[in-house]
């Protein structure tokens, strides 16, 4: 096997990819797999779900290949990552050749061009049409001299670049194939530079995945997705789900019992025995009971997730003992800490040390980026399925969980009605509730302007985060671009994660964590939160590259949903009290 370079795997994970042209030594090489992969243990479950919610607006146009379809009549899914000593394999693409020396367009790479040379590039121009085909430039030669040069101006447009005969100088064509049709029937093509972002258009997924299936198991013994997301609505007091005081319900008990090896019938006896004599939950005996089905799965799925992100290790904020009882340090954990905290409407901060975060990329668009427009092209595997190509690892982390009743207040005073929820309220668990009964947080595809409960609240999350990341990267010294975000809007809060590409700073979010977060929240309420094109950002949408934006592929939602009047309006969330 030729050896082309040599790149990390985290940089393979978005730029070296199936059907993906890519840049090797001076020349165009196209991705046509990757060699030998290794499989990576996942919840396939949680995959396939999670899979399901990010071709949703492909599916709803009927743009998704059909995989939407495949996945809900139990397609497999295998997600694998790269295997570094066998590395992808590339194929030249596209394959027109041209001269370094003098720009002519060759016939075959094994030649010498008439000028004498043999110094072959290739022509990085590509057509491309929304429904995923990619086409090589057909070029019309001299029918004299059956000779033909490129003379590429100054602009990159496909446009204007002119071809002519080097022998007669008359002009063969201009441009590049206009109004091609593409073999689908539906359009022609269109060309642009390889490289280009509409050529090839990338599309992951990030999930929370525990390096060791045990962590999913123990879960589920001590009470499955019912007990964390009690854990979770009573606000993460318990140090884990098992440690959280709630009876099993019937369900639950009885799941147990039969996964332990016991008889399913005699099971169901010891199941009617436990709940005759009050060892169970009752219906509606926690809060969380009285979520309806769809708002509870929903909120179940989330709660798993942070359980799961937290099953390696957690140390919060209330936790943190200076080495000399009643020092200046220890005073600073216990006066200070609380104070900046709830100065800036944070419930509760963790630091996570192994935070387990996937990355996979699960296929791609070529053209328009409007899911009614283009055409997801997902990856298949040769004997049937399909594949996710991803990047599993542990990193540092935040968790960040707003106060939810300013929240709750915050909503309302938007204009939003929370089931459960009036003025004057003052619990906790009750304002996490009625966020979950009455919020549908948006798609990242959805329209921004809906107005809804959701959308409001997702602006107020992801504002929150994107602050919260410029403003830990100047306090941790890690490059803004290696800090990435894992949003929970539902359960009013997020993570902040040092993501597995990039510069950044091993121990940095940890340093911070254990000596001067109070000042890094007093900064994030207090820092200049004008924008430098204020007025202009304020009258647009609020949020723009010079206040909140982050770099790709920091942001999962594209830059969407982001205002910063929902941190510092008039009625802004920083602006109110609890």
């Amino acid at each position: 096997m030729t050896i082309l370079g040599s790149r990390s795997g985290s940089q393979i994970l978005r730029t070296f990819l199936p059907e993906q042209t890519v840049d090797l030594r001076g020349d165009i090489y196209r991705v046509t797999e990757w060699s030998a992969p290794s499989a990576i243990e996942v919840d396939i479950d949680r995959v396939r779900w999670s899979l399901l919610r990010e071709i949703a607006a492909w599916t709803a146009n009927d743009n998704d290949s059909g995989i939407g379809a495949e996945l809900h009549r139990g397609a497999s899914v295998e997600v694998v990552e790269l295997d570094e000593r066998r590395g992808v394999t590339v194929e030249r693409y596209p394959e027109v050749w041209l001269c370094r020396a003098c720009k002519r367009i060759g016939k075959s790479l094994n030649r010498s061009c008439k000028c004498g040379q043999r110094r072959w590039g290739q022509l990085h121009f590509v057509g491309i049409h929304d429904c995923g085909r990619i086409e090589v430039p057909w070029i019309r030669r001299c029918v004299t001299h059956d000779d033909v040069k490129v003379v590429i101006p100054k602009s990159a447009k496909a446009a204007d670049i002119t071809f002519e005969c080097p022998e007669c100088h008359t002009k063969t064509m201009t441009g590049l194939g206009f109004n091609k049709p593409c073999p689908c029937g539906n359009g022609t093509f269109r060309w642009n530079v390889h490289k280009a972002r509409t050529v090839y258009t990338p599309r992951g997924l990030v999930l929370i995945n525990p390096p060791r299936p045990e962590h999913r198991e123990n879960l589920k013994l001590a009470g499955g997705a019912r007990k964390a997301l009690a854990w979770v609505v009573d606000g993460l007091t318990a140090q884990r789900p098992a440690d959280v005081e709630s009876k099993q319900t019937k369900e639950e008990f009885l799941a147990k019992l039969i996964k332990d090896g016991m008889d399913e019938t005699f099971a169901k006896k010891m199941a009617d025995m436990a709940e005759q004599g009050g060892q169970l939950a009752k219906p509606g005996e926690h809060p969380v009971d009285s979520l309806s089905e769809a708002r509870r799965d929903e909120a179940e799925r989330a709660a798993v997730d942070i359980a799961m992100a937290l099953a390696e290790s957690r140390q919060p904020t209330t936790a943190l003992r200076s080495a000399t009882p009643g020092d200046q340090l220890d005073q600073r954990y216990r006066t200070a800490y609380p104070a900046a905290l709830a100065r800036a409407g944070i419930d509760g901060l963790d630091l996570v040390d192994r935070f387990p975060v996937l990355t996979a990329m699960y296929g791609f668009t070529r053209g328009d980026d409007n899911p009614s427009k283009c055409t997801l092209v997902p990856f298949r595997r040769r004997g049937g399925g399909y594949r996710l190509y991803g990047n599993l690892a542990e990193t540092e982390a935040y968790l960040v969980r707003l106060d939810p009743v300013r929240a709750a207040n915050w909503l309302t005073g938007q204009g939003h009605a929370l089931a459960g929820w009036s003025a004057g309220d003052t619990d906790p668990v009750v304002a996490r509730v009625a966020i979950l009964e009455s919020i549908t947080p948006p798609d990242k595809k959805a329209p921004q302007s809906t107005g809804s409960a959701g959308a409001d609240l997702l602006q107020l999350i992801h504002t929150y985060a994107h602050r919260f990341i410029r403003q830990t990267a100047a306090f941790s010294g890690i490059e803004r671009d290696a800090l990435s975000e894992y949003l929970v809007p539902g359960h009013v809060g997020f993570f902040v994660y040092a993501a597995a590409r990039g510069d950044f700073v091993l121990g940095g979010l940890q340093a911070v964590f254990e000596s001067n977060l109070d000042d890094l929240l007093t900064a994030f309420v207090d820092a200049e939160h004008r924008c430098p094109l204020d007025p202009g950002c304020s009258r647009g949408s609020g949020a723009c590259s010079a206040c909140v934006h982050l770099g790709e592929p920091s942001c999962r939602f594209f830059n969407r949903f982001l205002n910063r009047g929902t941190l510092f309006g008039p009625r802004g969330y920083l602006r109110i009290s609890s």
